[in-house]
């Protein structure tokens, strides 16, 4: 069993979320391998939570606050890429019904302590923005093998051993000084997001990850710039431009309609527990405990005829505690998402099983709503909107030759009743 060498976890204070295992406690080191039936209706009102870790934003403290060797978890802007030289490419990048690249939602460091190929291990999470695709994919994620489903939605695992090419194996300092082991894959100039293999002919300087992204830039004044880089080009001794991503900052992207940019940092969801205290006692408030307890009943039986109603009542009790959380995770065996609206889930029985190595997949976290608030998501008819986004991947976290394995990612949008 690998686990991290030196003092402890906390060395690498970067890391934010990772299996969830306490090492004090034996049973929760026991890997997933026998799931319970998660996504039954007759389960939704059971009320042994397992341990969940909260997700919530914030901008970046420092410029290099959000660099890939520091293993970070973000939302919107631009990924850091583990694997920085291997990138998803072809049509793995593209929404499958629009046909154009996907834009970056966020990304999890995630490492399992008990598995040495995965000391290093990230999850991204990507979609295309247009709500018209994600309506589409709600009807293409109910598709199984041999079938093949065309998503708007896709989530990307990888992970790397400690002694890799890319890192050293000594936890980063968090000053400003951390530096990987050399550059990663140029990126494409217009989103910074996908690997940029298609060069500009003029300027030999601008690379796109896809037509479209070039032409985007063309007309939005690459066409002026052009002629302007052409110029330093031919004067320069070198005769040519580093397209290399830098050590120590970020690649500027030319793109403006990406997502804001932030840091995602972690609480545990007990820590936000509300019980009634002593303190709370002597405040004397003017409705009880009970009193409370006894209207939340009544209300949810009125409810007992509309399962979408309850169940967005119970998620509303659960959110409540920290309303501004935009992701939950939890990879122990007995972790289930909290369901918004019960209709349109995913049952165990459902979902496919690794395309890699035939293995179950497992619940690991899900994306709240909040986030479309921090990202400026308006509140128009044909504006990006989800009920929550929740993630499966391979129980095993299986090895393979592809650096960045596809997971399965299903998305529930809000019933017309809620």
């Amino acid at each position: 069993m690998s686990s991290f060498n030196g003092d402890s976890m906390d060395d690498f204070k970067g890391l934010r979320i990772t299996q969830l295992d306490d090492d004090d406690d034996d049973e929760t080191a026991v890997e997933p391998t026998n799931m319970d039936e998660f996504d039954d209706d007759d389960e939704e009102d059971d009320e042994d939570y397992e341990p969940v870790m909260l997700g919530f934003v914030e901008s970046p403290k420092f410029t290099w606050s959000n660099l890939r060797q520091l293993f970070p978890n973000l939302a919107g802007g631009v990924p850091a890429w583990l694997d920085p030289v291997n990138l998803p490419s072809g049509k793995s990048i593209l929404c499958d019904l629009c046909e154009e690249p996907m834009q970056f939602v966020l990304q999890l460091y995630a490492p399992l302590t008990d598995k040495e190929s995965a000391f290093h291990r990230t999850l991204f999470l990507f979609m295309c923005p247009s709500m018209s695709c994600l309506l589409r994919d709600q009807h293409e994620q109910w598709k199984r093998a041999p079938e093949k489903a065309m998503r708007s939605t896709k989530v990307f695992r990888c992970q790397l051993p400690r002694v890799n090419p890319f890192y050293s194996s000594e936890a980063p300092k968090h000053d400003g000084t951390d530096k990987p082991l050399g550059d990663g894959a140029p990126l494409c100039t217009w989103c910074g997001t996908w690997k940029g293999d298609k060069l500009c002919s003029g300027c030999k300087s601008a690379r796109y990850c896809s037509q479209k992204h070039q032409a985007l830039h063309w007309r939005l004044g690459h066409k002026t710039e052009c002629q302007q880089l052409r110029t330093v080009i031919e004067t320069s001794e070198s005769g040519r431009v580093n397209n290399g991503v830098a050590l120590t900052q970020k690649q500027k992207v030319a793109s403006k309609s990406l997502w804001k940019e932030f840091v995602m940092i972690n609480e545990d969801e007990s820590e936000y527990d509300t019980e009634m205290s002593g303190d709370d006692e002597i405040a004397k408030p003017l409705v009880s405990k009970r009193e409370v307890d006894d209207q939340m009943k009544s209300l949810m039986n009125d409810f007992e005829g509309d399962a979408d109603k309850k169940t967005w009542v119970n998620f509303q009790q659960r959110v409540a505690k920290a309303p501004e959380q935009v992701l939950r995770y939890s990879r122990s065996s007995g972790a289930k998402p909290l369901w918004p609206i019960a209709s349109g889930r995913v049952s165990k029985s459902e979902l496919p099983n690794c395309k890699s190595c035939g293995g179950p997949r497992c619940f690991e976290f899900q994306v709240m709503p909040q986030l479309l608030f921090f990202f400026g998501g308006k509140n128009d008819r044909d504006s990006l909107d989800w009920a929550t986004i929740v993630v499966y991947t391979c129980e095993n976290s299986c090895d393979s030759n592809l650096s960045y394995k596809e997971e399965f990612v299903w998305v529930q949008l809000y019933s017309q009743t809620t």
